[in-house]
């Protein structure tokens, strides 16, 4: 062993700083360190956007044949999906990819996607925010079908009815939480909303949940405790309930 190094005292500079109850004070000019800038608050969209942006679902391949979506149709599991988003038109080959939410009886919703023909008139009724109908393979939860419900089924109404004929009520804002896994910041992101509302003509206020897209200039909005003008055709779940983003703009 080396004694001598052993032996050799430590240099200032590798002493441990000294702050027990007999050493010397030091000045406040000592104390303080280099001045750090507070961080700026991250908003709502940057959040948005490093959340999501690089994480998403995995691309779906070609669209089932006739064949294989007439079989999914009569034996699949029914469910239903929410739709999430929409890339392509109804004109497009092999037609449009629909992203969704679904939920089978009894199981956890999930999220996928689905790549299916459509004709202009079935387009219009699969929105963002639009509920349909779904059959879903009970061997593999990616094989999904679409469907819209038979007009003497449907009770569902899209946002655009509600918000054209609907009563009006005041929103709070619960909770907001991003559904679009795939957001990017370019298009309009995909949020849960859960709100109260209030209505004059209402004994009470009532909680319901909602999945719609968030235009990007109503980001803030949907912060915690936020009020929000919305429409609504009866107290439900939510069913029934549009964000009217144009009447929640300041101004």
């Amino acid at each position: 062993m080396d004694m001598a190094a052993h032996e050799r005292p430590r240099s200032a500079s590798d002493q441990p700083p000294d702050s027990g109850p007999g050493a010397p004070p030091t000045s406040g000019r000592q104390r303080r360190g280099p001045q750090v800038a507070p961080a700026p608050r991250i908003g709502l969209l940057a959040r948005l956007s490093s959340q999501f942006g690089s994480r998403g679902l995995a691309r779906r391949g070609p669209a089932l044949d006739d064949a294989a979506r007439r079989e999914l149709l009569l034996h699949g599991v029914e469910g239903v999906a929410t739709v999430l988003g929409v890339h392509g038109t109804a004109e497009a080959e092999p037609g449009p990819e629909f992203w969704v939410r679904v939920q089978l009886e009894g199981r956890h919703a999930y999220e996928t996607r689905v790549r299916q023909r459509v004709n202009a008139a079935e387009r219009q009724w699969m929105q963002p925010g639009d509920v349909v109908c779904c059959r879903v393979d009970p061997g593999d939860d990616d094989r999904v079908v679409l469907h819209l419900p038979a007009s003497e089924e449907t009770s569902r109404t899209n946002i655009a009815k509600i918000l054209a004929d609907g009563r009006r009520a005041r929103a709070t804002v619960l909770t907001a939480t991003p559904v679009a896994a795939d957001y990017t910041g370019r298009d309009d992101p995909v949020l849960r909303l859960d709100l109260e509302l209030h209505a004059w003509d209402e004994p009470g206020p009532w909680r319901v949940r909602v999945v719609q897209p968030v235009p990007l200039s109503a980001l803030e909005l949907v912060d915690l405790g936020r009020h929000l003008e919305v429409a609504f055709f009866t107290v439900d779940r939510g069913e029934s309930v549009a964000v009217d983003w144009a009447a929640s703009l300041p101004g």
